[in-house]
């Protein structure tokens, strides 16, 4: 029995899952009906070597194990829970490349399970253990000390993304604009009144715009205040008080096929203004399919994105694939980046952000995995 069958949860899971493909199916026939076609612009094709993949032996999709006494909200609990199926859907993609594949929990007995396997390569989807995205880091440094060749960021790389105080203070080394911020531990420190307004508060170690809902921009100091007392207090980690940055919303996409780093983006076209005056992406939003839409970035702005994008690709030791959320100020045009995804979620639910702009330029999730397998299969003897 599997943990979701344990805590009860399975059938809201599914629920909500077949909730999502109704209202997909709802807009892919008003969509139809009112003969709109998606502009798709195709990009360099990602370099992908068939013969290679056939020297993988085994494959393991590696995910986060979860259990909600782990979490101190439901959101953050369903934030990390469906890894468990996107896992099985990319397991099944690596199946139809010719692989062998299976699928293994983050849980205490993984590398134990590895060392018995012994894959020739980790598809690491691992988010969090017990709860805790900093902990992430000890799967790489199992694989490294067991010699496993694996997906994704590095230790380093992980250590940075998950650390949103750290990737701020990185990207400013690096030439990077990211919003004014402040960098608090504990519940009831000052917030600085010259960070410039609105304000917005975020987790330091969390993704998937957990802690964010549609009041999460506040207009006045004190405002900003009670929230930041609040989250600190509910999640017992440290926030960042950031200033938010009116303007477009673009997801950057970096994706490394082994020959070039590859830059894919998309502005948000949101359906409403979730607090009524600004446009962002809440945790509510997830569970809105018509919550926004893409459209391509025009130049000369989609260039200086794709410059600054690959600079904090590498500033910030990310590798194979990262996601950049980037606000561009209203009146000065200036691209701030403000959070960083190394590891961002990879799989084929054309719901992810990183599937989405990939799809907008034409890429498809097929494409991007025989491309990333296929570079660490040209290792293999």
């Amino acid at each position: 029995m599997g943990i979701k069958e344990l805590l009860g949860l399975n059938k809201k899971v599914t629920e909500k899952a077949e909730e999502k493909k109704d209202q997909a199916a709802e807009i892919k026939a008003e969509e139809k009906q009112e003969s709109i076609t998606p502009k798709v612009v195709k990009k360099a094709k990602l370099r992908i070597d068939r013969q290679a993949l056939k020297k993988l032996g085994l494959v393991v999709v590696a995910y986060s194990h979860v259990e909600r006494e782990w979490f101190p909200t439901e959101e953050s609990y369903y934030a990390e829970v469906e890894v468990e199926d996107r896992a099985k859907e990319v397991a099944e993609r690596v199946k139809g490349l010719g692989v062998n594949v299976k699928t293994l929990p983050g849980d205490p007995y993984f590398l134990t399970n590895l060392l018995v396997d012994k894959p020739d390569l980790v598809l690491n989807l691992v988010d969090t253990l017990k709860g805790k995205d900093k902990l992430q880091t000890s799967v790489p440094a199992a694989l490294e000390l067991s010699n496993i060749p694996y997906t994704g960021a590095g230790m380093e790389g992980l250590v940075i993304g998950n650390n949103r105080n750290l990737t701020k203070r990185l990207l400013l080394a690096y030439g990077i604009p990211t919003p004014a911020f402040q960098f608090i531990r504990r519940a009831k420190t000052a917030v600085q009144e010259d960070l410039g307004l609105p304000l917005i508060v975020k987790l330091n170690e969390s993704g998937g715009s957990v802690g964010i809902d549609d009041h999460a921009v506040k207009e006045t100091v004190k405002d900003a205040q009670k929230k930041v007392n609040k989250m600190v207090s509910t999640y017992k980690i440290p926030v960042i008080v950031e200033q938010f940055i009116d303007g477009p919303e673009v997801t950057v996409v970096v994706f490394d096929d082994g020959s070039k780093k590859h830059v894919y983006m998309g502005q948000k076209i949101f359906r409403k203004k979730p607090d009524g005056k600004h446009y962002f992406t809440s945790f509510e939003s997830y569970d809105d399919i018509r919550a926004y839409t893409y459209k391509h970035v025009e130049e000369p702005l989609a260039s200086k994105i794709s410059q600054l994008a690959i600079r904090a690709f590498r500033g910030l030791h990310h590798k194979d694939w990262a996601k950049f959320d980037v606000r561009v100020q209203d009146d000065t045009g200036i691209p701030y980046f403000t959070d960083s995804n190394p590891n961002t979620a990879f799989g084929p639910d054309a719901g992810l952000p990183m599937t989405e702009v990939l799809a907008l330029h034409g890429i498809s999730f097929d494409e991007v995995l025989a491309s990333l397998l296929s570079n660490y299969a040209r290792g293999q003897k």
